[in-house]
């Protein structure tokens, strides 16, 4: 019971900030600001949604490549879709989507746990790092813009940015130095771990260190990923009637990269309360932010309808496959003991 409160706590929290925002702002001025939106522009949005995710597959496919282990896009494709629906949907299973992404793969190639694990690992480290640049690129173009913001929203941000901050910088110190961070962290918890998570670290410093070309092509996609993203939020807030430049967009772009670090599903309530803020901040309405947020969270449900399609189906191969292969080990035993008879 405990556990499952504990999981609908995000969303009940979600679902609240959901209801301040529509009765702040006020659904009439949301409405308004949607009146100028046409359905070939929420095409065109879920588009270039559909890009990024393409393009998050492709880096993972160069991680791949990196850690010696060659797997075709099409096959790659389903299993993102399907853990990015996790992650977007449940981001309070904390590294859920990533542990059902290394199996899935592991499942569909037969690549080793060690490199699966690895390589999706290394594909989240790349993407938080461009996330982070973002971030801080975009909300310091913002408070030179409009000044400090209240203090409780700049601490609860300034946490949010600094435990995420901390953790990369604490990843790639470990790596330069090629000291263990699962030791350490075995250390912690006063643990003692078995030989497969040093196995996983063992790919992930490798392909940081030795496999540098790699490491640089999956650096530069990471950004392209961010590019397209900008250029979806200058797109959308255009089609919103808006007008603004580069910089605003990307400010725009870093508040909606700090939201999706906060473990409420979809983002709900979060995104709105955040963009209202930010959009009114920089000259347009709230209604304009809320609307924004609702359109972006429309295109990744989308995304994300189709990723659990995927998971549904890959789940039950999945399951089918385990059975399988029990079934198989079962006879096998049962002969076995028959040849000994």
């Amino acid at each position: 019971m405990k556990r499952l409160l504990l999981l609908l706590l995000p969303f009940l929290i979600g679902a609240g900030l959901f209801y301040w925002v529509i009765k702040t702002v006020g659904w009439q001025e949301i409405r308004n600001s949607f009146l100028v939106f046409s359905g070939w522009q929420g095409l065109a949005v879920l588009g270039l949604t559909a890009v990024i995710a393409l393009i998050s597959t492709w880096i993972w496919q160069e991680v791949l490549r990196g850690m010696d282990a060659k797997v075709s896009f099409g096959k790659l494709w389903p299993a993102y879709v399907a853990g990015f629906s996790i992650r977007y949907l449940a981001p309070m299973a904390i590294i859920g989507a990533e542990i059902f992404q290394g199996h899935i793969l592991k499942e569909i190639d037969s690549v080793t746990w060690e490199k699966s694990m690895a390589s999706v690992i290394v594909n989240r480290i790349l993407e938080l790092t461009a996330s982070l640049v973002v971030i801080f690129l975009g909300l310091s173009f913002f408070l030179l813009k409009i000044g400090l913001p209240p203090i409780k929203l700049a601490l609860i941000f300034g946490g949010i940015i600094l435990i995420v901050a901390s953790l990369i910088f604490y990843f790639f110190f470990k790596s330069f130095k090629k000291e263990s961070m699962t030791k350490a962290i075995g250390c912690l918890f006063n643990s003692k771990l078995n030989a497969e998570p040093f196995e996983i670290e063992k790919e992930i410093f490798g392909f940081f260190k030795v496999k540098k070309a790699a490491f640089w092509r999956s650096f530069v996609l990471s950004f392209l990923r961010i590019g397209i993203m900008w250029f979806r939020t200058w797109f959308l807030v255009l089609f919103l009637g808006k007008s603004l430049s580069a910089w605003p967009a990307l400010s725009i772009l870093g508040f909606y990269s700090l939201v999706t670090m906060i473990p409420i599903p979809a983002d709900l309530g979060s995104h709105e309360a955040v963009q209202s803020f930010a959009f009114s901040a920089l000259g347009f309405s709230a209604g304009a932010g809320t609307a924004f947020a609702l359109i972006i969270r429309g295109a990744e449900l989308m995304l994300s309808l189709l990723g659990i399609i995927i998971l549904f189906r890959l789940g039950l191969e999945l399951l089918k496959n385990t059975l399988f292969r029990k079934a198989e080990k079962f006879s096998a035993n049962l002969v076995a003991k028959r040849d000994e008879s």
